[in-house]
């Protein structure tokens, strides 16, 4: 897999379907370089940083986590420098550490149960490893990389409670990890948080919008997307509780 250069400051690693992991984002600054997500595994991070190195590029110096889930954070303990996440993230993943452990059958076990691509991503003997994020934040955080800057914003999303923006006001670059989808397994949503979080990225006047799982979008394209499956998922409710009602009447 290619590195792919969005602009002169970011690149990213794109999406792979077959063990679902998630594109993963890098920003050079004139300072210091920051990664968007921590990947599936550290195979995941080995690859993404083989594939920095070919492009003559520094490891980041920072990596910002967009959510818990496992495919774009069990990658953290390969991290390179330091990682952050909101306080919510770090939540969650100090939930399955005092559950499960933070790494062992157990904990392997669980999660290679949940869907195929788990499973390839760490089929043989290859070691699932859970760490919490070295920082966290609440609310936002600015990063200075030294002539562009990130920031990080939590944000209402369908997909998950701790689900964090990344944007880069310089480029008109969001990198919005899974946010804009519904729940793991079936992918429904309520509408609120799609509604919200919509009018948060048309406010931003996006260039790119990059999601962890599908193609670059631009921000007018992104919204249209959304809109269009608010639409749908409208409809399926109102389907939903017009035949729960014609129920109830029924004799």
């Amino acid at each position: 897999m290619e590195l792919v250069k969005l602009t002169e400051r970011i690149w990213y690693y794109p999406y792979e379907d077959e063990r679902d992991r998630p594109v993963l984002g890098y920003i050079r600054g004139d300072r210091m370089s920051l990664a968007v997500d921590a990947g599936h595994s550290a195979a995941h991070v080995d690859d993404f940083y083989a594939a920095l190195e070919k492009e003559g590029l520094p490891l980041p110096s920072l990596t910002a986590i967009t959510h818990w889930h496992w495919d774009h954070t069990f990658g953290m303990h390969k991290a390179k420098g330091l990682t952050v996440a909101g306080a919510a993230t770090n939540a969650h993943l100090r939930g399955i550490i005092g559950e499960m452990g933070s790494e062992g059958d157990r904990l392997k076990d669980f999660f290679t149960a949940l869907d195929l691509s788990v499973c390839r991503e760490y089929e043989g003997d290859a070691p699932m490893i859970v760490r919490t994020a070295d920082l966290e934040f609440k609310g936002s955080m600015i990063v200075d990389l030294g002539s562009i800057h990130v920031c990080l914003r939590e944000t209402v999303s369908p997909h998950t409670d701790d689900a964090v923006l990344v944007w880069i006001p310089e480029e008109k670059c969001l990198f919005v990890g899974d946010a804009t989808s519904g729940v793991f397994p079936d992918w429904t949503f309520k509408p609120e948080p799609m509604e919200e979080l919509i009018r948060e990225i048309a406010r931003l006047d996006c260039r790119y919008v990059l999601h962890g799982h599908v193609p670059v979008m631009s921000g007018k394209e992104m919204t249209a997307h959304l809109e269009e499956e608010l639409a749908e998922r409208k409809a399926e409710l109102a389907a939903e509780a017009a035949l729960a009602e014609a129920g109830e009447d029924a004799p």
